[in-house]
């Protein structure tokens, strides 16, 4: 657990202990940013800022799903960054944020053990970062929550945009024909496309968890509003980028479809002229048999005969299908 008290001069860093000499004074944000919410901090929660039990069973545990849950004098956030594993697979990394007139509680996790540990900080050090260095100067706890959850935003707005890098090279190996293992290639296909569901959902459901911030009857400033109105469009963007990107990479998907349908039609087609190019040679075969070969009374010149009509039954039907198109 992390607790500092940011002023407009700057930051500082402090204990647990000093939470409640914190949270009297009248100036300064209280920031408390927490890796995982085990039973120590909960405690500390509680009786530090008397959160509700269900709040801080929520943030102790993995939500699939954002939440919000206004009290009287704090909302409790529940959303979700993506972060891509292996094979294509998105974490939902997850962040809690308890937020107050003067005060922000950020808890990041439980989070699944394939996810680097630093990743769930990452959004919040880089606040930190920038408030260190002077960048960024926070006048309430909302300001700092918006900083918090627009750079979530940024981060899933960078996810789509490299899904849509892998887009490209996958419509370029289609169009130019460089497919490789087909399964390996479909492999990459449904890939991309899971991610930029996984983002688009990510992206939709907060939206829609801001968009509800915005109607709560009490507790925001005219700035937490306008604040959480640029959020909802900042997730809302993601979103429709997301949607025009998967829609593009539908559109690779059925051309590689189409292309592959076309390839079996035409080996289907080839196939089918080959067996009738060849039914008079199985014909002729199915009634001369070996005794044509190797019948002592075989002649030379019938068995000549007979693969030269073979050979001109043949060539006739190959000569007709490529008029017709068919070869």
């Amino acid at each position: 657990m992390e607790v500092r008290l940011i002023l407009p001069g700057g930051v500082t860093t402090h204990t647990e202990d000093e939470l409640p000499a914190l949270l009297a004074r009248e100036d300064g944000i209280v920031w408390v940013d927490i890796a995982t919410c085990d039973p120590a901090a909960a405690a500390v929660l509680k009786e530090a800022f008397g959160f509700h039990p269900l709040a801080l069973r929520d943030a102790a545990v993995r939500n699939r799903v954002p939440k919000i849950h206004p009290y009287a004098d704090h909302v409790f956030v529940i959303i979700h960054a993506p972060h891509f594993g292996a094979r294509g697979h998105v974490h939902y990394v997850e962040l809690d944020q308890f937020i107050g007139a003067r005060y922000l509680v950020t808890v990041h996790g439980p989070v699944n053990p394939a996810v680097p540990p630093d990743v769930p900080l990452r959004q919040t050090r880089d606040v930190l970062r920038r408030i260190e260095a002077g960048r960024f100067s926070p006048a309430t706890a909302f300001e700092l929550s918006y900083a918090v959850v627009s750079a979530i935003s940024r981060l899933q707005e960078t996810m789509v945009e490299d899904v849509t890098a892998e887009v490209w090279r996958l419509e370029q190996r289609v169009t130019a024909g460089h497919l490789g293992n087909p399964e390996q290639f479909l492999e990459e296909l449904f890939q991309a496309r899971h991610g930029l569901l996984a983002v688009r959902t990510m992206a939709t459901l907060s939206g829609a968890i801001y968009g509800r911030m915005a109607t709560l009857p009490r507790g925001l400033t005219p700035d937490a509003q306008h604040l959480i109105t640029d959020v909802v469009d900042q997730f809302g963007r993601v979103r429709s980028v997301a949607d025009g990107e998967r829609e593009y990479l539908q559109g690779v998907i059925e051309y590689y479809k189409a292309r592959t349908d076309t390839k079996m039609t035409i080996a289907a087609e080839r196939l089918a002229v080959i067996a009738a190019i060849t039914l008079p040679i199985t014909a002729l075969s199915s009634v001369y048999g070996m005794n044509l070969i190797v019948s002592d009374h075989t002649q030379t010149s019938h068995l000549i005969a007979v693969l030269l009509l073979m050979a001109v039954m043949s060539a006739t039907l190959l000569g007709w299908a490529k008029r017709q198109g068919w070869w």
